[in-house]
């Protein structure tokens, strides 16, 4: 131990003499730990451990149902299905369940938009989350009786901005979906809620669904409407793989009593990074691929750190040399170098986690700004310490193993013969160095490629025509709850809006839907049947649909094929009709005529009476896929939301700004709306390519930089080295010109190789992540060219500065030196 002090303060001393040094190499450090803690941080927050605040959240998971019998992959509980499974699974102490929602606040000043979550009564008991006021819901709030707890419980941030941090909102009466509910609870301030990723502000008992407009009746009698998500506590020692087993097992015993609702339907527990909602689904694969590449990023910072950790101790070949030679063991010798590492790195990871809370907020900030907030953002835990310490301990042996073992091979004679009198690098040491920035070469190569795929990707993706019109269409997103008593209401409220904003300046067209394409990876579905179409054996057809008003297809430019539009005689007095896409039209009537043709949904048949082109609905690279649009006035008041689609004639930002102006002419009590860009709304379904682009191509730029310092410090080093020798050559007539090509063809034979193992490891790895690449193969080879015509270009630049100082030298000047 005493030793080891001794090493220390030896250390310090060193690294206090060099200040220009140790900056270079702390900053280095610095930037590829805090790469990695920052997505160490989001796969933490997001993925492995999103239930913020929770007690024992290891204890956590997910509970996930597959009816077997529909053709969309739903994963949510039924009502009736969770009392069974709460009531007789033995391995979980609580089951709970939650569905997010958007409720209005309404107050004199008018209505805003805030989210949230319908939960079970013991849904904060089976979390172990506590309130930092109050009281969460007790157990006689989880009962039954529909409409009888008007009580919620409000977020920390809520209590601060909507309440004013007021020590006395407990028993307060705030109005959500106007109605009355009573504060009962203030959360802690870290619990955001529990759809991974998301932030949400209030929490109402779901037995209030019914009453706030959220949710329909049917869902707590229906077995079959699985709505909800679930979330179990396990018990003591009960793994997830145990608790799923059981939890598949009871789901067949379900399946023995409700044959009718329950046929072939099974249940999963998994844990919530496998969660298939919102941010797991998303952000999974890109965030893999992240961890990969400042991985590699630390590698080459770590190489780079080698580097100049080797140069450090040529320079000090003469202590070191002295040392070996009255008798210090090369054990001895290696403490002293690994301990020196170990304190630049341990500076490195402060200084890291200084720029990590800066860097994490760019996950956030990436995320398109569509109403729900993103909770990634950087606290620091045991879990990212322990990490930041797994990853200094990994710098300090890569970074530290090249000066070691170079001493650790060096015999007493080799280290004096190495500098000799004249002090120059040998050729061991200058082969070292020489092949630590090769490595740099490759692994930076391997991203750079990397990043140009996923650049080109979501310029590909951005680029995609999605089968309508994007641009100059503005969405406002309504909550009917908020501001209509009835499905009429909303109705009326729809027509009254689009005839006064059709009349607005800069306006050229206005309609309404029940959702807008491409703004997520789900969206509505209904139980379908097709006329003379027969689904495989114990399979329900189910079908994407949209509810759409008259001039939804004109002013999102989708041509009809076949038939007609919807008029505004198409009500709730009218035959039913639907239009149907191509992709529909071939699917079940198996592309003969469609028009006349019927399908069953909701319970009654309805006419086809249009065929429509096919658009990207959920996914910009999807193929196409059946959907079907029926007339909004004939079905409307299913959904808890709505959007208006204005087409403007010029800049959407003067709409924009006079929109809510607009809104309370028609109704000052419509309630809460979010207003956007059709583009930015589509930003969503590409928010992996977005994530994956941008930090890559951060990473990736950072890459190329260190390679360039690394490859820039060994030239100069060697020219340094040899200035007698150019010196030599200049005065005995040798051109400046073969100097130059000199120096840049030894900088070149670094570069070369890098590049080629660089391309290499790039066509072996990048396939791995085809599937997230839009339009451009992985093997793409103008990518692969430019990226590696861009680094050769930067190595070349790296190499020529050094050579073109020895060029200057003044021959005289250079014999001189020794």
């Amino acid at each position: 131990m005493r030793g080891l002090l001794q090493d220390v303060r030896f250390g310090l001393r060193l690294l206090s003499g060099s200040p220009g040094f140790t900056a270079v190499a702390v900053l280095t450090l610095a930037l590829g730990i805090a790469a990695n803690t920052t997505v160490f941080s989001w796969i933490d927050s997001v993925l492995l451990r999103p239930y913020h605040g929770a007690a024992d959240p290891d204890r956590l998971a997910v509970m996930e149902t597959d009816d077997g019998r529909t053709t969309n992959g739903n994963i949510q509980l039924s009502y009736r299905d969770y009392l069974d499974y709460r009531q007789n699974l033995k391995s979980i102490s609580g089951l709970t369940l939650h569905r997010e929602d958007v409720f209005s606040l309404n107050d004199s000043s008018g209505s805003q938009a805030v989210w949230g979550e319908l939960v079970a009564g013991n849904y904060f008991d089976v979390l172990g989350v506590k309130p930092v006021l109050g009281r969460t819901f007790s157990a006689d709030e989880d009962g039954s009786r529909l409409g009888a707890y008007p009580v919620a419980v409000v977020s920390y941030a809520l209590w601060h901005t909507y309440l004013h941090g007021d020590p006395k909102a407990v028993g307060r009466t705030i109005v959500v979906n106007r109605r009355a509910l009573t504060v009962i609870g203030v959360a802690s301030p870290e619990f955001h809620g529990t759809m991974p990723g998301l932030m949400f502000h209030i929490w109402v008992p779901l037995t209030m669904g019914k009453v706030l407009a959220l949710v329909d009746e049917s869902v707590f009698r229906n077995r079959a409407d699985r709505s909800f998500y679930g979330i179990v506590r396990l018990r003591p020692g009960v793994s997830v793989t145990e608790a799923s087993a059981e939890s598949a097992g009871f789901a067949h015993n379900l399946e023995k009593a409700w044959p009718k609702t329950n046929r072939g339907a099974s249940a999963v527990i998994l844990p919530p990074w496998r969660f298939h909602s919102a941010a797991p689904d998303l952000l999974l694969k890109p965030l893999r691929i992240l961890m990969a590449v400042v991985l590699v990023v630390l590698l080459i910072v770590c190489a780079n750190v080698a580097n100049l950790l080797l140069a450090r101790s040529l320079a000090r070949r003469r202590e070191l040399s002295i040392r070996l030679a009255l008798g210090a063991g090369g054990g001895r010798l290696s403490r002293q170098l690994f301990t020196e590492t170990m304190l630049l790195a341990v500076g490195g990871a402060l200084a890291g986690l200084l720029l990590t809370p800066w860097i994490a907020d760019l996950l956030p900030a990436m995320v398109p700004k569509v109403g729900v907030s993103v909770a990634a953002g950087f606290q620091l835990n045991g879990r990212i310490l322990g990490f930041t310490i797994a990853i200094c301990v990994l710098t300090v042996l890569v970074s530290g193993a090249a000066p070691v073992l170079f001493w650790m091979r060096s015999s007493i004679f080799d280290a004096l013969k190495e500098g000799g009198r004249s002090g120059r690098q040998g050729p061991r040491s200058h082969r070292l160095r020489g092949l630590l920035v090769t490595a740099e070469v490759a692994l930076a190569t391997l991203v750079l490629i990397g990043a140009g795929l996923f650049v080109r990707s979501l310029h590909n993706a951005r680029g995609v025509y999605p089968g309508f019109d994007k641009n100059n269409v503005v969405l406002l997103r309504f909550y009917p709850a908020a501001g209509s008593g009835s499905t009429r209401d909303m109705q009326q409220f729809c027509v009254r809006l689009r005839e006064r904003l059709s009349a607005a300046t800069g306006v050229a067209g206005v309609t309404y839907a029940d959702e807008a394409p491409l703004g997520s990876n789900s969206g509505p579905f209904s139980a379908t049947q097709v006329e003379g179409f027969t689904p495989p054996a114990g399979v329900e057809l189910i079908v994407n649909r949209y509810l759409v008003a008259p001039g939804y297809f004109d002013l999102l430019h989708v041509p009809l094929l076949e038939g007609r539009d919807f008029t505004e005689m198409d009500n709730e007095k009218a035959a039913r009709v639907v239009i149907v896409n191509r992709a529909f039209a071939q699917r079940y009537f198996g592309g003969g005529e469609a028009i006349g043709r019927k399908i069953r949904w909701r319970g009654k048949w309805a006419t086809v009476v249009g065929v429509a082109r096919d658009c990207k609905y959920y996914d910009i690279a999807e193929a196409p896929r059946p959907v079907f649009f029926a007339p909004f006035k004939q079905e409307a008041g299913a959904d808890n939301r709505y959007f208006v689609f204005l087409k403007t004639s010029g800049d959407p930002a003067r709409v924009m700004s006079q929109l809510r102006r607009e809104v309370a002419a028609v109704d000052a009590g419509a309630g809460a709306f979010d207003v956007m860009t059709m583009a930015d709304w589509m930003e969503v379904t590409m928010l992996p390519q977005t994530l994956a682009a941008g930090m890559m191509t951060a990473m990736g730029l950072l890459s190329l930089a260190l390679a360039a310092v690394g490859l820039y410090s060994v030239m100069a080093y060697s020219v340094a080295q040899r200035t007698q020798e150019i010196g030599i050559r200049m005065a005995l007539g040798a051109q400046p010109g073969n100097v130059l090509k000199d120096i840049i063809w030894q900088g070149a034979c670094l570069t070369i190789p890098g590049l080629a193992a660089g391309i290499f490891g790039a066509f072996v790895v990048t396939r791995l992540v085809s599937g997230m690449l839009i339009e451009v193969s992985a093997n793409d080879p103008a990518t692969f060219a430019g990226a590696s015509l861009f680094l050769a270009l930067v190595a070349l630049a790296a190499a020529w500065l050094p050579a073109r100082r020895a060029t200057h030298l003044d021959p005289m000047v250079a014999l001189r030196c020794e």
